[in-house]
């Protein structure tokens, strides 16, 4: 499981001549790392200075601690879903029975492959509000990591946006096609937009 691998022994498979993992497993932890940040941004964010703010800190420290679990089940879903594609190509076609079965396991595998870069969006997005939220009541001396969570959740939602595309040119027209072109129609306005106008307000402050 990539949670509980070593990041060396991670990279050292990412950047092998090997199918997965990939892009997809990159991408979600891409999502797990600005959770990750937002959850520390929030942890220093506690004390008596801001009291007032305790109960929105420990909401934000408790969902973006969610997120980092269910960011990295999602880089194991990935591997595994993207495995699953690629052995629905293997099996055989010699017949014409065989090729509607064949046909019918890779648009299954494609479809169930696209549903995790769309839970990963929804992750990217939330990563993103959180971060957003901390903006105003953030301690002054981790504020930059803010932007850093941000920057990261948007990698992760562009990163599974392509992902959902290349699913979607290989399935036939139907149902699920259209359904996928649907979870995605919104991201910029869920996630990029958002992202970047948050890592342009924290610059601003650093810099004024």
């Amino acid at each position: 499981m990539i949670g509980s691998e070593i990041v060396s022994d991670y990279l050292a498979r990412l950047a092998s001549r090997k199918p997965t993992p990939g892009g997809g497993a990159a991408a979600a932890l891409h999502a797990a790392q600005g959770a990750a940040l937002v959850a520390m941004v929030a942890r220093y964010t506690s004390g008596a200075k801001y009291e007032e703010h305790a109960p929105t800190v420990e909401r934000i420290t408790r969902i973006a601690d969610a997120q980092i679990a269910e960011a990295l089940r999602l880089a194991d879903a990935d591997e595994q879903a993207f495995q699953a594609v690629i052995d629905s190509y293997k099996h055989p076609s010699y017949t014409a029975k065989l090729r509607i079965a064949r046909e019918a396991s890779i648009q299954a595998a494609l479809t169930q492959a696209a549903q995790v870069p769309v839970q990963l969006i929804k992750v990217a997005g939330t990563v993103v509000d959180l971060a957003d939220e901390l903006f105003d009541i953030a301690n002054a001396n981790v504020i930059s990591d803010v932007a850093a969570a941000a920057d990261a959740a948007r990698a992760a939602a562009t990163t599974a946006r392509v992902n959902i595309d290349i699913n979607v040119v290989a399935l036939k027209a139907g149902t699920a096609r259209t359904q996928l072109e649907y979870q995605t129609s919104r991201i910029e306005e869920k996630v990029i937009i958002k992202a970047d106008s948050l890592i342009e307000r924290v610059r601003k402050r650093i810099l004024s």
